[in-house]
């Protein structure tokens, strides 16, 4: 992904330190997007640094409202030690930050992650959902420079089934509303909006771009072909 100019994201469970560091070809195994959500594993001072781009996870359109748990036989030494948690013991990630109850809220540790990182972007990704706009105005008075509007159907395999089908909302209606909502506010040339959920065709992108997106995520795509090559 670094060789071609796009980012992959490490997602909440943190990385491994080791792939910080460039090879002797000049290759970089680093994720170039670090994400913080909200059980924080993984999350040090160094792992922030070594990004392009930090992302702020709030919630996730497979499963919008929802925390996630890992249980105690999946957390084995490796993962304990890249989340910095006790190998055996089950990981739960609250549905909510419980330091983000307010806009005010995300502003600081929006303000916390520019200054642990200076160099690089502060992304915040939201769920496709009746009223994302509004949030999204939010966000971008907030001082992000990101705003990531998921889809369901982008999905991860930790959602419930019940989640997936009857909670979210496709990415084309959220992020339709946010380039609105945004326009209406004054805001749209302060802030980059980027969109995912299962994006897999030039057309997906032709229709994301027509809606106001300006970056897309294409995981379902790279999985695909990883499989079939």
């Amino acid at each position: 992904m670094n060789r071609i100019g796009a980012k992959s994201n490490s997602g909440e469970g943190g990385e491994d330190p080791t792939r910080f560091e460039r090879k002797e070809n000049g290759d970089w195994e680093r994720s170039a997007i670090k994400q913080v959500a909200s059980g924080r594993f993984g999350v040090t001072s160094y792992y922030l640094t070594n990004s392009d781009e930090i992302q702020i996870k709030m919630a996730q359109g497979a499963k919008p409202g929802e925390g996630g748990q890992l249980p105690g036989d999946k957390v084995d030494d490796w993962i304990g030690a890249t989340r910095h948690s006790t190998p055996g013991v089950g990981l739960i990630s609250p549905p909510p930050h419980h330091d983000i109850y307010s806009i005010e809220d995300l502003a600081q540790l929006i303000y916390d992650l520019k200054n642990a990182n200076r160099a690089g972007r502060v992304n915040v990704k939201l769920v496709s959902e009746a009223g994302v706009g509004t949030i999204a105005s939010g966000v971008a008075k907030a001082k992000a420079d990101v705003v990531l509007i998921a889809g369901f159907d982008g999905g991860t395999g930790a959602s419930p089934m019940s989640s997936i089908r009857h909670t979210g909302l496709p990415w084309e209606l959220g992020l339709a509303e946010t380039h609105q909502t945004l326009l209406k506010n004054g805001l749209r040339n302060r802030i980059v909006v980027q969109s995912d959920g299962q994006m897999k065709t030039p057309r997906d992108l032709a229709v994301a771009t027509l809606l106001g997106a300006e970056e897309w995520g294409v995981a379902t795509a790279a999985l695909w072909l990883k499989a079939v090559s």
